[in-house]
């Protein structure tokens, strides 16, 4: 029987594991923390499917063709159109397995509208989408759980691939209870990591996405794709520990983006793009609000309390929470925050990476969302990329028996107990915060040519400060380990954008504000031998 082993568990990752388990693979599904815990629970918006259900002659065309001018016509058509063509039925297995989608009247599934979109396509739960949705999945998952199918490894991290001439065997994995290293052998290997949010520290996102497992892959020899292409959302706002998501779903019901000029409220963006100006693509947005250079608000007042409490409840008790504000009587102050990778593990349309049995899946992957992801095909994509893997290693020969590693597993083991940490050492997590200002600094919404140099020579400088300290013994182990392939992947992105000289997308240059069709293909950036090479993808192996 063949062996799977599916890294991170939230909805990309589980669905992957439930379509194995539902093929009789065994799968061993590992992560740090419980599902409920994953990125994805925090997904508010919701999930795009053309189902038509407000007679607006929407279809799955209309549907490709956003996906495709949203992304600045950088993901390819084969991938989208498998997307968008599936979305109707990955919405009504959704449903099947139990997610409770909110209804209109006539007891349909209600659509609202999200920027970017011609159509009010984006289906939803209230404003926890995607907590309903891993709820759902990990009802399924443990179904199979019950029959064998699926066993979960809690409280583990990846440490590496058990890559060799270009063959993944496994992974090897550290277990945060015994702090001890393991090598788990399978037939196939998926990555289900999430983005990149610890380059950048307080996002919108979780920093249990780091980002590392990416960069160790990468030093190992697998491709990345796409890097440079980093969502903004236009709509946030700022607490102590990091950027609340003021869900698109606000704007989809209504709300007004505005600033103050001499006590009158200026309407921006409808100024700027007409009646549906607050729903453009985030990209968009959130470059306006940065060009703009002064204090932004949300509006959604004229709503009323009871409508805002109907259909965006969660956004409400969140400002509440966190900021005291009553939006029913009040507007929302909101800035834009790093939120959505479109960058990552370069795949082939079986979610293949270029290096054997390993797959990756979900926004570690880079496959969909070209130079700009629209709202409410994050979900989507995650499920779909799951379904696809999946589907691709039922359909894929397993391979012989790993090679003998217990050399370098007892190497790590070493390096893991004395190399890394000392008492009284260096704290790896001030060397993360250093990462993150630098990253803001340099990679923000808007780059330029001197910045990025210096930012790729800072990220290196890091790296070769790194190798000479001795880090904190107290701080856990994986926080140590990782944080090498943190700053590898963070000086991957910067040479990404670096090397792409045109504005596209989310990708802003100041030095080279217009778009050029010489770049009019995907970055592929490689590792060998230590050295860093990045090329344009212009022959499709990556689907571009």
């Amino acid at each position: 029987m063949k062996k799977v082993l599916v890294i991170g568990s939230g909805i990309s990752g589980l669905t992957t594991a439930i379509e194995c388990a539902s093929k009789g693979i065994e799968v061993l599904l590992v992560s740090p923390f419980p599902s409920e815990r994953a990125q994805s629970v925090l997904a508010a918006g919701g999930i795009n499917a053309a189902l038509d259900h407000k007679n607006e002659q929407d279809s799955v065309e209309s549907h490709i063709e956003d996906t495709l001018k949203g992304g600045c016509f950088l993901a390819g058509r084969r991938s989208v159109t498998g997307l968008c063509e599936t979305a109707p039925e990955i919405l009504e297995w959704l449903e099947h397995l139990g997610t409770v989608f909110s209804r209109t009247k006539e007891g349909r599934i209600d659509q609202r509208a999200f920027g970017g979109q011609s159509h009010r396509r984006t289906c939803f739960c209230g404003a926890s989408t995607g907590k309903q949705i891993v709820t759902a999945l990990v009802m399924e998952a443990r179904r199979y759980e019950g029959l064998g199918l699926i066993k979960r490894l809690l409280w583990t991290d990846f440490h590496s691939g058990l890559i060799r001439d270009g063959i993944c065997y496994g992974a090897r994995l550290f277990n945060e209870g015994t702090r001890q290293l393991e090598d788990i052998t399978a037939d196939a290997t998926v990555i289900a990591t999430g983005g990149q949010n610890a380059l950048f520290g307080k996002t919108t996102g979780s920093t249990q996405c780091d980002g590392y497992t990416a960069g160790m892959l990468f030093l190992q020899g697998a491709e990345l794709k796409n890097l440079e292409f980093i969502q903004y959302h236009p709509t946030t706002i700022h607490t102590g520990q990091k950027m609340m998501l003021i869900s698109e779903a606000a704007r989809g019901e209504g709300g007004r983006l505005y600033y103050e000029d001499n006590g009158k409220r200026v309407y921006f963006m409808e100024d700027l793009y007409g009646e549906n100006g607050n729903l453009m693509p985030r990209d968009v947005v959130s470059r306006t609000m940065y060009e703009l250079n002064r204090p932004v608000f949300l509006d959604v007042t004229f709503l009323g309390k009871k409508k805002i409490l109907e259909r965006i409840p969660e956004i409400y008790d969140l400002c509440m929470k966190y900021r005291g504000i009553d939006i029913s009587k009040e507007s929302i102050p909101v800035e834009p925050s790093v939120h959505f990778f479109m960058g990552g593990l370069a795949v082939n349309l079986r979610h293949e990476t270029n290096i054997r049995n390993l797959y990756a899946v979900g926004e570690c992957a880079s496959m969909y969302h070209g130079a700009n992801r629209l709202g409410g095909n994050s979900l989507l994509a995650a499920v779909y990329s799951g379904r696809i893997a999946a589907r691709a290693i039922t359909d894929t020969e397993g391979i012989g028996p790993a090679p003998d590693l217990s050399a370098s597993l007892a190497e790590d083991m070493k390096k893991l107990k004395a190399g890394y940490a000392i008492e009284n050492g260096f704290s790896v997590m001030h060397v993360r915060k250093i990462l993150a200002e630098l990253m803001h600094e340099k990679l923000g919404i808007v780059r330029e040519e001197t910045e990025l140099k210096k930012g790729i020579g800072e990220v290196s400088h890091l790296l070769d400060t790194v190798d000479k300290l001795r880090f904190d013994a107290s701080e856990l182990p994986y926080f140590n380990y990782s944080i090498k392939g943190i700053l590898t992947l963070a000086g991957a992105v910067l040479t990404a954008a670096e090397s792409r000289k045109e504005t596209r997308g989310a990708h802003v240059r100041r030095d080279y504000p217009d778009t050029n069709e010489e770049y009019r293909a995907a970055t592929i950036i490689s590792c060998r031998d230590g050295k860093i090479n990045t090329r344009l993808d212009r022959e499709g192996a990556y689907e571009s």
